[in-house]
């Protein structure tokens, strides 16, 4: 038996005769964007505004296919997450998803285009002008370390919170995007997560930033002035993963 659900958000009701339902969504042409056996996204344009438009196929990845919560659900819950915690992601404009006796089908997420912004893992490519500006720097990471110490703080782990995930606008406002890994954790996983996370933003930080600016950073996060005790036992932990990773580079 077949069942499905469909949200559009009250706000977007102008956008009805375009995102209606999941027959719809799954009948739109639009610019493609990315696609894999597991999902595609394409861009569409209704009345001069741009929607990406995630459409998936298959649940998951390995297990995931057929046990647990589907990652298209995840990536909406997650983002939802993020706005009712004052984190600045993109708007959602709507979610679903349908099943076929308790087993995922196919599912799709739709939000609005951000204007006017570039991940940050493509202005590091590009060496772009504010990550040479120590001011602007400073400014944008204070927003990723809030980001990111609002989720730590709630046991949240983003789980792929790499730079092309980052998105600046040309205010240097920062918005999260991308997070259908994004879970819950507790315990001595969650701090192993945490220390995960930060070696994740720091393979290309350290290329681009200055040690001074990748210290800050921290501080930033841990909201100190100064260093404490457990803090130079974390940096010094962060440091040999990141030591291991490189050696077992070399070793293959």
């Amino acid at each position: 038996m077949a069942s499905q659900h469909w949200q559009l958000l009250p706000e977007y009701r102008q956008c009805a005769s375009v995102f209606s339902s999941l027959d719809a969504i799954f009948r739109l042409d639009g610019e493609r964007i990315t696609g894999d056996r597991i999902s595609n996204v394409i861009r569409v344009e209704h009345e001069g505004i741009r929607y990406y438009v995630k459409r998936y196929s298959v649940a998951g990845k390995g297990l995931r296919r057929f046990f647990g919560k589907p990652r298209i659900q995840s990536e909406w819950e997650n983002l939802l997450w993020f706005a009712s915690h004052g984190i600045a992601t993109a708007p959602i404009v709507a979610y679903g998803m349908e099943t076929t006796f308790g087993l995922f089908r196919r599912g799709a997420l739709i939000t609005q285009e951000i204007p006017s912004t570039s991940d940050l893992a493509r202005l590091a490519r590009n060496n772009d002008a504010r990550l040479t500006n120590r001011h602007r720097v400073r400014h944008i990471s204070q927003q990723v370390a809030d980001a990111m110490r609002t989720m730590h703080s709630n046991g949240f782990i983003h789980n792929d919170f790499k730079w092309r995930n980052l998105l600046v606008d040309d205010h240097d406002r920062l918005f999260l995007i991308d997070c259908p890994l994004g879970a819950f954790w507790r315990s001595k996983l969650f701090e192993y997560r945490v220390l995960k996370e930060f070696a994740t933003l720091d393979r290309v930080a350290r290329y681009k930033l200055s040690n001074t600016q990748r210290l800050h950073f921290y501080l930033q996060y841990a909201g100190k002035t100064r260093l404490a005790a457990e803090d130079k036992a974390f940096i010094r932990k962060l440091a040999r993963r990141r030591e291991r990773r490189v050696s077992s580079f070399a070793r293959e």
